[in-house]
């Protein structure tokens, strides 16, 4: 007994000596929650060993880590022996105390995990029309295949109104067609675009052998998209602001019925007028002295990268 005695007298000294005292973050003077359920696991068990093997972790971690809390709080915890593991007076208060913020801990947890999944259980998108239309879809039902419970809204408008609805909140992720980034957003590039001159069959330049200069295209009402899109801006860009509206329109189908019908020229993406181009419904007209090529962007509100089912949408358009 009187060795035994003499042992636990050691070990508190030897605790206490290296106890650093209060002040500083709480952070450092209470033990983590990796030490406080190896403590609880001493106490059901009545073994450091059966212990470590509950929790996945050698012996002799688990009595550096034992003896790393003792240092910590200043008391012997465990009295050690052949026969098993035992809690001090000191080891049993202190059990107490870790079950409750274990528990907190775990409720915590499930707390942390119910905003997770509440969070991707939606997802917002906004896009600009050209990829509403013809991109979204595709890479909506394969984002769908892998989150059937998901719901998705989309928000389709042009880059201008997309760029308005992410940085008000409405919107988890967005798709923009323009050449600049409006302040606020951070981007992704994802794919590659250009736009095309088309017109109907029966125009004039349908029969043309030479490229359209640029200069005449500039030159010539158009019927184009509104100011604010993706598509506008390219333009007007191109042909240094001299782009001359022949009609207005908010959309790209309405474009193309427009163009079909032989009421003018337009420039449009080529993802837009492939169908109408491959069924003669449309001829495409080449044009020199003047790019048309653009970048589609993936966008967010800047250092809000998107998580969740936003973050496994923008994986989706680059594979």
């Amino acid at each position: 007994m009187g060795s035994a005695a003499g042992a636990r007298d050691a070990q508190e000294r030897d605790t206490q000596e290296q106890w650093p005292g209060g002040g500083g973050s709480i952070a450092h003077r209470v033990p983590d929650l990796g030490a406080l359920e190896l403590l609880l696991a001493v106490a059901r068990l009545g073994s450091l060993g059966a212990a470590a093997r509950e929790l996945g972790i050698t012996q002799p971690a688990a009595s550096s880590r034992i003896r790393s809390m003792e240092r910590q709080l200043g008391v012997a915890l465990v009295d050690r022996s052949p026969r098993g593991s035992r809690l001090t007076d000191a080891g049993a208060l202190v059990t107490d105390w870790a079950r409750r913020i274990v528990e907190a801990a775990e409720a915590f947890d499930a707390g942390a995990q119910a905003l997770r999944d509440r969070r991707d259980s939606r997802l917002r998108v906004a896009a600009s029309m050209t990829i509403a239309e013809y991109l979204l879809p595709g890479w909506l039902l394969a984002l769908r295949a892998g989150r059937p419970d998901t719901a998705v809204s989309l928000l389709a408008g042009n880059s201008a109104a997309v760029a308005e609805r992410l940085l008000a909140g409405e919107a988890d992720l967005g798709f923009v067609e323009g050449l600049t980034l409006p302040p606020g957003l951070d981007s992704a590039v994802i794919a590659h675009d250009r736009l095309i001159v088309v017109v109907a069959p029966a125009h004039p330049w349908a029969r043309r052998r030479r490229p359209l200069p640029a200069a005449e295209l500039a030159t010539t009402p158009l019927i184009l998209r509104e100011k604010g899109s993706g598509t506008r801006q390219v333009l007007d860009t191109a042909l240094g602001g001299l782009a001359r509206p022949l009609i207005e329109l908010s959309s790209t189908t309405a474009v193309k019925a427009a163009v079909v019908s032989g009421a003018g020229p337009a420039v449009l993406s080529e993802l837009a007028v492939g169908e109408e181009l491959a069924l003669r419904r449309l001829v495409g007209i080449p044009v020199e002295g003047v790019s048309l090529a653009r970048d589609l962007r993936a966008v967010w509100p800047t250092g809000h990268r998107p998580t969740g089912p936003a973050r496994e949408l923008l994986s989706l358009t680059r594979g």
